[in-house]
């Protein structure tokens, strides 16, 4: 089975689809991630919040926890959906 051609207009619509659906799904995980390193904290599992409490400048080390977080659940959480795209559908008869 020949997948059919895209036009040249067709492809760049393609292509602000998934850049769309990319980038919705990197903020979704990047949000769950930064509330679960703000759980974290505010939890105070293994003390992280009391030592966040007690420094002399606790924005450092809650973004120093937060930000990681958020990059690596933003990226996991675009991967998984990219993996499970059903993109094969798109070009069936």
């Amino acid at each position: 089975m020949d997948k059919p051609k895209l036009t040249p207009e067709e492809a760049r619509k393609d292509h602000r689809q998934m850049l769309r659906f990319m980038a919705i799904n990197a903020a979704v995980g990047a949000l769950i991630g930064a509330l679960t390193a703000v759980a974290l904290i505010w939890l105070d599992i293994g003390g992280i919040g009391t030592r966040i409490g007690r420094a002399a400048n606790p924005i450092i080390p809650a973004l120093l926890i937060i930000a990681p977080f958020a990059f690596v659940f933003g990226g996991v959480v675009t991967a998984s959906a990219i993996l499970t795209l059903p993109y094969e559908k798109k070009f069936k008869d």
